[in-house]
């Protein structure tokens, strides 16, 4: 018998203002049988809203995509003190456990996401009449949408994965792990689906709901995984089409608390602090900030590797975009001094962090700042790629060099930048190089400082292959390409399903 359990749909509600009051005064306890549940609206929308808090990060310790993400790369490193998340020190040193807590974790929330997902597919097929058709096609792209996005996830981090596509019976779970290509299939066609059902934009009660730009974009890099190149560059060139998204002047708009809702944030995990319900912000403010009077955990540390990919001209003006992603030595973390035994490697991120002005020591935790899981600049990098990869390097140039544009006129819009309103001479130039071997190194060491720190570096590397991910992790001795390109299936996950 399908039930619906208790939902959590209505504290994410009024964390992120996606419900309006009268959603909210519906309250949802105990457990319910689907064709009972699903007899409203009003409930539909319930039961997909509670598909969304797998993508919060109220806690960085319980969604950990940033240790598999990042500090499985060459781009962080755990930091902090000795000991403390020690498995996360073994992410970074791939001494890794199938019952490894950052393992464990990942695989739990993400399948804890797509079976919620699938609680609100199954309650609204055609056949309910109970539900409008207007909602039933809301709810079915939203929820698309969201299984997609996880399984996406779940499989650039441990490769063969089962798929569970409704709600199933205890002997129905039961399945061994499916190939990857079915797994990206299945995500190719919620997508398409979902990006014929969500609208435009949403209204600002609305704010953090996927939409037919997020489903596209999102299509494009799971292309780009497959190496899709045709597809990959065609549909991030759909959403470019939809003239609705554009690269935001400043780069920081994207880490800003008053500019979410710019016209570079495709899809964003919203967060809210100061809420009625209190610490459900953006936790990572607290895990990434410096210990001591910040109130900070000090993990995520930036490495030397990283530093030095970000360039400089010949007169060693750096990319801005280096000391708007990384504290360094020399230069302001805020409002505070920068103090570089903060940190293991002597830096730290930026991302994700907000001001002592902005979110205060006693409520460190309960940041307020999104989470960009897809921005329109990630869109022209894939077409960049995509393009190349055809040999098309001639028009891979447009795309890659409206990022660098973008980067290098920091400098007319940054008044605390030195110098401000002249772009200091060879500062990130137009690339015109169109060899595809050169041209396809320039495109990642791109993609590396644009979308530094954001969760996404690990599972470029190992896409790249094992010549680029055995030279990128060439100083952890206990990497091995073949072995670690994807991280086990967890042995909680093993223990459960035997078909394993």
């Amino acid at each position: 018998m399908k039930r619906i359990l208790i939902y959590s749909s209505i504290l994410f509600a009024s964390v992120t203002g996606v419900g309006c009051k009268k959603m909210l005064d519906q309250p949802v306890q105990g457990a319910y049988e689907a064709d009972k549940f699903f007899n409203s609206d009003v409930n539909a929308n319930l039961a997909v809203n509670d598909a969304y808090p797998a993508l919060l990060f109220t806690d960085g310790g319980s969604n950990a995509i940033w240790v598999l993400g990042d500090v499985a790369s060459d781009d962080a490193v755990k930091g902090g003190l000795p000991g403390d998340q020690a498995d996360f020190d073994n992410v970074d040193n791939f001494n890794i456990l199938p019952s490894n807590s950052a393992v464990e974790a990942v695989w739990r929330r993400y399948y804890d996401g797509i079976f919620k997902c699938n609680v609100a597919l199954s309650g609204v097929p055609d056949v309910n009449t109970m539900v409008s058709d207007s909602v039933k096609k809301s709810v079915t792209g939203q929820a698309k949408f969201l299984r997609a996005y996880y399984y996406f996830l779940l499989t650039s981090c441990y490769g063969n994965i089962p798929l569970h596509l409704k709600v199933e019976t205890v002997e129905e779970t039961q399945q061994p792990a499916a190939p990857q290509a079915d797994v990206y299939a299945q995500i190719e066609a919620d997508l398409t689906d979902a990006s014929g059902k969500l609208p435009l934009a949403w209204d600002a009660a609305n704010n953090g709901r996927p939409t037919k730009g997020a489903a596209l974009a999102l299509l494009a890099k799971v292309y780009l995984f497959e190496q899709k190149w045709q597809q990959a560059s065609s549909t991030a060139q759909s959403v470019r089409d939809l003239n609705i998204y554009s690269l935001t002047n400043l780069f920081t708009d994207n880490f800003n608390q008053n500019k979410k809702l710019n016209t570079e944030a495709v899809f964003s995990v919203w967060h809210q602090t100061a809420s009625s319900q209190s610490f459900l912000g953006n936790n990572l403010n607290q895990w990434f900030a410096p210990r001591g009077s910040l109130n900070g955990y000090g993990f995520f540390n930036p490495t030397q590797s990283l530093v030095d990919n970000f360039e400089k001209t010949t007169g060693g003006v750096v990319d801005p975009r280096l000391d708007y992603t990384i504290a360094r030595f020399g230069h302001p973390y805020y409002d505070v001094d920068y103090d570089s035994s903060w940190s293991t490697t002597g830096y730290m991120s930026k991302k994700q962090i907000q001001p002592l002005s902005e979110i205060p020591a006693t409520i460190k935790g309960d940041g307020n700042l999104n989470y960009e899981a897809i921005r329109f600049s990630d869109v022209l990098l894939i077409q960049a790629e995509a393009l190349n990869e055809q040999g098309l390097g001639a028009q891979a140039l447009a795309p890659l060099n409206m990022v660098r544009k973008r980067a290098r006129e920091s400098y007319l819009y940054d008044n605390t930048l030195p110098d401000f309103g002249t772009v200091p001479d060879g500062l990130l130039p137009d690339v015109v190089v169109t060899d595809q071997g050169q041209l396809r190194d320039i495109i990642r060491k791109e993609r590396r400082s644009e979308l530094a720190l954001e969760f996404h570096r690990y599972f470029d590397v190992i896409r790249y292959g094992s010549a680029y991910a055995n030279s990128a992790l060439s100083d952890k001795p206990a990497f091995n390409y073949d072995q670690d390109k994807f991280f086990p299936i967890p042995q909680s996950e093993r223990d459960t399903n035997k078909k394993l």
